[in-house]
């Protein structure tokens, strides 16, 4: 992406500082869309399960992934960001005209099963927690928020539905909240933040590859690029960026500060939730969490109703952003796979194809909670799949966004393009230790 020849621009930290400075005195959600959601979105309840797992199990020395993982997350959603505004297109249509067509099905195939598992795993941690919360039966609850959830999806136009979204993303500040509940030695924190003091064995590697795998998720790729075209769309019809140059700096700078940002939510949130589960959790000798549910539970007696009540709502809040962006990212995919009608300001008479799989996704998720299947069996192999399919995909990923033929004048930055291969190269390490026997 290069800038307009005739017009000089000032350094990056210099515009970034200005872009970010313009935000605040505006309204905090109206220049944030894509970035935001898909950030919240990677906190749903099985990740909060696992990271609630890595600060039981390990205390704070767990801490250290998350700044590792940061840039690295920001910069494989940034490409997938540009990919969609620059074409005009989502990753699954760009992914069909720029590889062989084997490329795209086995990605779609593997994406729309592991966001299925994905989604029992987190309507059941909803109903549970709701159980908890309010005392009224866990399967009851699960049925409700699936219906919530679908009704949502198919019946409000995308430009409302994402105003809801938008504001389900406060639901993350619980986890800080939390923090000012609980006894926190600052200074260890720090310390275990860059130099953790663990033995990194089987245990600790299998730990930290769930860590990065829910942190690095393909259906987050799929899921920015095609609400990049939706907002595209939803803006009195725009045109992609290769199609309308003018529009190019504003719109660059925008995603540029809604994806860093974005990720930075998510990532701080994620941080907080290891720092909150090992203050209390790990220290009271609770180092075995299987749900978010769990965690929930466990930290009541330890940490009082407060923080309890705080910890459950966040689960709630997340998952309502969660289970949506499993089916539709799952939903984008696989209509421009099949070219298909596609997109959530349309009626669902207008993209029965795109509604059914968002419905078939969610309701196959809800079937699970009353079959024999455990859905946290089914989590972990949501997981493992998810883990063989981003590695590949991220290669795929950053080959379009250097590409002149996809991209035209806007191929990647060298040092975007650097993070993206370090994050691929450490996504391919987590996968290969997936399959290491313990």
């Amino acid at each position: 992406m290069h800038p307009i020849a005739s017009e000089p621009r000032p350094s990056v930290p210099t515009r970034m500082l200005r872009i970010a400075w313009q935000r605040l005195k505006e309204h905090p959600l109206r220049h944030v869309g894509p970035g935001l959601i898909t950030g919240v979105a990677d906190d749903d309840p099985s990740g909060i399960a696992t990271y609630s797992q890595a600060g039981a199990q390990f205390g704070l020395n767990m801490l250290w992934t998350m700044p590792l993982a940061f840039p690295l997350m920001a910069a494989i959603q940034l490409m997938c960001a540009h990919i969609g505004r620059v074409t005009g297109k989502g990753l699954a249509a760009n992914i069909k005209e720029a590889f062989p067509p084997y490329v795209l099905q086995i990605a779609v195939f593997l994406l729309v099963i592991a966001n299925t598992l994905n989604i029992a795993a987190d309507v059941a941690a909803m109903g549970e927690v709701a159980e908890l919360v309010s005392g009224i039966n866990r399967h009851t609850m699960t049925l409700a928020f699936v219906l919530l959830t679908l009704g949502l999806q198919i019946f409000v136009p995308y430009h409302r539905y994402v105003w809801f979204l938008k504001w389900l993303t406060l639901s993350l500040l619980a986890y800080v909240a939390v923090l000012f509940t609980v006894h926190v030695p600052w200074g260890d924190v720090a310390a275990r933040s860059l130099w953790p003091h663990i033995a990194f064995d089987t245990t600790t590697a299998t730990v930290v590859v769930g860590v990065f795998g829910t942190t690095i998720s393909p259906y987050l790729f799929f899921w920015q690029a095609s609400e990049e075209v939706e907002d595209m769309r939803n803006h009195n019809n725009a045109k992609s960026l290769l199609q309308n140059e003018n529009a190019a700096r504003g719109e660059l700078d925008r995603i540029s500060w809604d994806t860093w940002s974005g990720m930075f939510y998510s990532d701080i949130t994620a941080y907080f939730i290891i720092l909150a589960t090992a203050v209390t959790l790990n220290v009271a000798g609770v180092t075995d969490i299987e749900t978010a549910a769990q965690a929930a539970s466990a930290l009541r007696p330890l940490a009082g109703e407060f923080t309890y009540l705080l910890f459950a709502l966040g689960i709630l809040g997340v998952g309502l952003i969660g289970v949506p962006v499993l089916a539709g990212s799952a939903a984008y995919a696989l209509s421009e796979a099949m070219d298909w009608q596609w997109g959530l300001e349309r009626k669902a008479k207008d993209a029965r194809g795109f509604y059914g799989v968002i419905a078939v996704s969610v309701l196959v998720g809800l079937v699970i909670q009353y079959s024999p299947i455990n859905p946290m069996r089914a989590l972990f192999w949501s997981a493992v799949i998810n883990g063989v399919v981003a590695v590949p995909l991220m290669a795929v990923i950053i080959v379009l966004a250097c590409r002149k033929s996809v991209m035209g004048k806007y191929t990647e930055k060298m040092p975007i393009v650097v993070l993206g291969w370090i994050g691929t190269l450490v996504m391919g390490a987590a996968a290969i230790m997936m399959f290491i026997p313990s």
